[in-house]
C-alpha cells in the first residue's frame, strides 16, 4: 500500500515540476542569453578547472590575484606582445590570463597589443645581524687528545674432563629411546580412550 502512495506522490511531483519548467523556461532562456552575450571582445574559460588571473603576463614574476572558473565569460582588454597572455577585466579588477587555447577562447574580434605592467620589485631578503651572529659563533677549545689504553690480556681457562659417558651407549640413543617409548604410551592411551 505504501508503494502505491509513493508512486502516486512521485508522479504528481514529476508532473508539477515539468509544468513549472515549461512555463519558466522561455523567461530563463531570455535572461541567460542576455547575460551571456557581452558586446565586444571577450574571453571564455574553456579549461575544466579554475584558471589563475595574475597581475602581469608571467607565472614567475607576477602573483595570482584571482581565479576564473570554467564557463566564465569576461571582457578582453588586450594581448601581450608575445601574444601568449590576455589582459582581461574580471569582477573586482583587471588581470592577465594565459592565452592558450586549452585554457581560454577569444571571441569577438582581434585584440590590440598592450604593454605589460612594470615588473614588481623582488621581495626583500632577510639579512643576519653580524653582532647577533657573533654571539652564536663558537670556537672549539683545544683539548688533550684521548689516549688509547689497551685492554687487559684474556685469561685462558683450562677445562678438566668431567664424567665419562657410559661405555658403549651414546647419550643420544637414550633420548631417542625415551621419546619412542613416550610416543608409544601416548598412542596406547589414545586408542584406549575411544
Amino acid at each position: 500500500m505504501r508503494r502505491f502512495w509513493f508512486k502516486i506522490l512521485l508522479g504528481v511531483l514529476t508532473v508539477t515540476s515539468l509544468g513549472t519548467g515549461v512555463f519558466l523556461s522561455p523567461k530563463q532562456a531570455e535572461a541567460y542569453q542576455e547575460a551571456a552575450t557581452p558586446t565586444g571582445i571577450f574571453v571564455t574559460v574553456t579549461y575544466t578547472d579554475p584558471i589563475n588571473v595574475r597581475s602581469g603576463p608571467s607565472t614567475l614574476i607576477y602573483p595570482i590575484i584571482a581565479q576564473l572558473f570554467p564557463g566564465d565569460v569576461v571582457p578582453a582588454l588586450g594581448i601581450s606582445p608575445g601574444r601568449d597572455w590576455v589582459h582581461v577585466s574580471y569582477p573586482g579588477g583587471t588581470g592577465w590570463v594565459y592565452a592558450s587555447s586549452t585554457y581560454v577562447s577569444i571571441s569577438g574580434g582581434e585584440l590590440q597589443v598592450v604593454e605589460p605592467p612594470p615588473t614588481p620589485p623582488p621581495p626583500p631578503t632577510s639579512t643576519i645581524d653580524p653582532t647577533l651572529a657573533a654571539a652564536f659563533s663558537v670556537q672549539p677549545t683545544s683539548t688533550r687528545l684521548p689516549t688509547f689504553t689497551p685492554p687487559p690480556p684474556l685469561a685462558s681457562m683450562e677445562v678438566e674432563p668431567g664424567h665419562p659417558a657410559p661405555p658403549g651407549v651414546v647419550p643420544g640413543v637414550w633420548i631417542l629411546g625415551l621419546s619412542l617409548l613416550g610416543g608409544l604410551g601416548l598412542l596406547v592411551s589414545y586408542i584406549l580412550r575411544k
